[in-house]
């Protein structure tokens, strides 16, 4: 069997942005002092004049990019998620989010999987930080095409919009050309004893987990839930409706994020038992990405795990 393409989802930004800037002479890109990781450089070096390293001054940089959408520009910032969203939640707050401008904040290195970078790094606050401000847009590619996808979307649509992506190479899951409606969840597996919502880098190990569970005769669908805010509130209720018990994954803490908000649909619509695979409310270490994920139970058997604990629980 041959292994699955691996492609950094922050790759695929920095391709897709550069070929966006050949369509859009309205396209800004700013970064602080990043670009080569974040993969901006690639429209640094393409069109230098629409280009602005801003420093390490985060702070300044979602302030500049609220003037310049004002002026009509389509303006993507891009920095680590733990800098745009801790750094920057008064800017982002009440000079983008508050007006409704036009800023695309394309966040890398979210997550545990920065890896060696430690703590300090790690953003695993960051979609509940920014799910709570009004008006914003929450959204966190599965991989890289669905990356391409959803940056293509920021290009063309108005409003302020965070979107999620990663430091590592992870598995290609989607089909190129694939179709990204926001708001509107993709089933990537059909199933009818349970469901699995996941979202960024743990949609491919949920579909891990669904196959491990196919061998003990357990039917699992599998949701990418890739827009975070708003929500498919349809495709939730659907999913409790028809399989009876919910499990969501995601590579962030449990307090705010992806199982928060699938959990405060179920509340009001239609209850049904729900497992949370996450972090669990702390704070990681310093570490390779892959020894991370397992080490906070980040992986296909954990799911598997969280899966068979629910069916325990779920309503005949």
């Amino acid at each position: 069997m041959s292994e699955k393409k691996q492609i950094a989802t922050r790759d695929a930004y920095g391709k897709i942005l550069v070929e966006l800037g050949k369509e859009f002479p309205n396209i800004i890109v700013m970064d602080a002092d990043l670009s080569v990781s974040t993969k901006t450089c690639g429209f640094c070096k393409a069109f230098p004049e629409r280009f602005f390293n801003m420093g390490v001054a985060e702070q300044d940089m979602m302030g500049v990019a609220a003037g310049m959408a004002a002026t009509g520009k389509t303006v993507f910032v891009s920095t680590f998620a733990v800098f745009a969203t801790g750094r920057c939640w008064d800017q982002i707050r009440v000079s983008i989010a508050y007006p409704r401008l036009n800023v695309k904040i394309v966040a890398t290195h979210s997550g545990i999987t920065t890896g060696e970078d430690g703590v300090t790094h790690q953003a695993n606050e960051d979609i509940a930080i920014m799910r709570a401000i009004p008006n914003m847009t929450v959204i966190v590619p599965s991989d890289a095409v669905e990356t391409e996808a959803v940056i293509r979307h920021c290009a063309v649509t108005q409003g302020p919009t965070y979107v999620r992506l990663s430091r590592p190479k992870t598995d290609v899951i989607n089909e190129t050309g694939m179709e990204f409606i926001v708001g509107k969840a993709r089933q990537m597996k059909e199933g009818k004893d349970l469901t699995i919502i996941a979202c960024g880098l743990m949609v491919a190990r949920a579909l891990d987990a669904a196959q491990a569970l196919e061998k003990d005769g357990i039917s699992a669908r599998v949701i990418n839930m890739h827009t975070i805010k708003p929500i498919d509130r349809e495709a939730v209720r659907k999913c409790a409706e028809e399989t009876g018990a919910i499990v969501t994954v995601e590579e962030h803490n449990i307090i705010g994020g992806l199982g928060v908000a699938v959990a405060e649909v179920l509340v009001e619509d239609h209850p049904v038992p729900v497992a949370r695979v996450g972090i669990r409310d702390m704070f990681a270490e310093s570490g390779k990405p892959d020894e991370l994920l397992e080490k906070y139970g980040l992986t296909a058997s954990e799911i598997v795990k969280a899966a068979k604990n629910v069916l325990g629980r779920k309503t005949a």
